[in-house]
């Protein structure tokens, strides 16, 4: 059994979806002498961080960066754009799209709750007939999740974002890319998004303390009359202080230090190979699910998340669900790696495999070799072979030599 007061051989296997392994290098810039935040050393950090964190969110708008874990930026992405009483249109994706909501309603807001099944993404057509309905627009946001961190679904916001305009409705898109940001494809400016929330403990393999709002035109002004109070989530302040390097608070500044580094190796790599890297290691995690004989929770091939997979646990005799949770225990305690934990009313029913960040080939096929491993020590029902079917498919599906190169 791994102790808190041992120290196992090895390195710890942290699969869960974040917060995820940070790179060495990573480290490394975190553990620089802090500087003087109002110094000219940190406004040349904070214009460079400013600067590079905009590809990755593919925009050309404002991204503002709090001292903040991801809830923040929920926050922040709702008072900086609606007033009490206002009404924002929701979807029932998994966990995290639960906890938004709630969010939401301590705020004061008005959440409509479009109902769904945790194994899903997010149904373009009825966000659409809802607007549609909706014809004295009391619905001011559509707030949606890309990426269900619980379920390992991905939703088709360019779907949602023509929706919303073939109902001629002017509700303000908001759109939580926690766990999909640098990991999947996203395109705030394409996709007409007015407000992207993120954290840094996921694709942009950071510890937690960091969070993102990127920023529309149309998200700027709506913020000149929300009527939400705020202070620390202002805009405002914030970007008038950016414009020369530095924030109107007391910044994360070696956080910085390692969210500038972070940048430099993602855009190193190039995001296009830092996707397709993502969407490789997805893949080959499903052709191992596939082998044991387990069902994947997510059930559309078309929403399969490239950030991480969740698995549902076979039934037993009595059709009762094995115990997730006993086996990542077993699995923590025999292999000293540690799998997602199912969330909500998912919990006991699943694991979760994380496979984003700073991950390569072998770094799957341990985690892979862990769990197939794992599911044999705690007497889980499964086939043998899905570490093998993984390796086939890696072996076929090339890395591309820039991400090699990278890597």
């Amino acid at each position: 059994m791994v102790s808190l007061n041992s120290h196992p051989a090895g390195r710890h296997f942290l699969q869960i979806p974040g917060p995820t392994n940070v790179p060495d290098s990573v480290l490394r810039a975190i553990d620089y002498p802090t500087i003087d935040h109002r110094g000219p050393e940190f406004a040349q950090l904070g214009l460079k961080v400013l600067a590079d964190i905009k590809p990755v969110f593919q925009t050309r708008q404002p991204v503002i960066i709090y001292p903040a874990s991801g809830t923040g930026a929920w926050e922040a992405a709702l008072v900086n754009t609606l007033s009490a009483g206002d009404a924002v249109l929701m979807v029932e994706t998994g966990h995290f799209a639960s906890l938004w909501k709630k969010l939401a309603e301590r705020l004061g807001l008005k959440p409509e709750f479009i109902a769904g099944d945790w194994r899903s993404g997010v149904n373009a057509q009825a966000i659409h007939a809802r607007l549609t309905a909706d014809t004295q627009h009391r619905i001011k946001a559509v707030a949606v999740v890309h990426n269900e961190t619980s379920t390992g679904v991905t939703s088709n916001i360019a779907a949602v974002r023509k929706a919303i305009d073939a109902a001629g409705h002017p509700a303000l898109l908001l759109v939580d890319t926690i766990s999909s940001l640098g990991s999947i494809d996203y395109r705030h400016d394409e996709w007409g998004v007015d407000v992207t929330i993120a954290g840094s403990q996921k694709g942009l393999m950071l510890p937690p303390g960091l969070s993102f709002n990127a920023v529309s035109a149309k998200a700027l002004e709506a913020s000149k009359t929300a009527g939400l109070p705020r202070a620390y989530w202002a805009w405002d302040e914030i970007i008038a202080a950016n414009a020369s390097g530095y924030w109107p608070t007391t910044p994360s500044t070696n956080l910085l230090y390692g969210l500038a580094t972070a940048l430099d190796q993602l855009l190193a790599e190039g995001m296009h190979n830092v996707f397709a890297r993502h969407d490789r290691h997805a893949e080959a995690t499903r052709c191992a699910v596939r082998a044991w004989g387990l069902e994947i929770l997510c059930t559309n091939p078309a929403e399969y998340s490239s950030a991480l997979t969740a698995v549902l646990m076979p039934l037993d005799a009595h059709g009762k669900s094995h115990d997730a949770d006993a086996f990542r225990r077993r699995v923590l305690e025999r292999f000293n790696m540690s799998l997602g934990t199912g969330l909500g009313k998912l919990g006991g029913r699943v694991f979760r495999i994380g496979h984003l960040g700073d991950f390569n080939d072998l770094s799957l096929l341990g985690t892979l070799g862990g769990v197939e491993m794992g599911l044999q020590a705690a007497g889980v029902p499964h086939k043998k072979g899905g570490v093998q079917a993984a390796i086939d498919y890696l072996a076929q599906a090339a890395t591309p030599k820039a991400a090699l190169k990278a890597a």
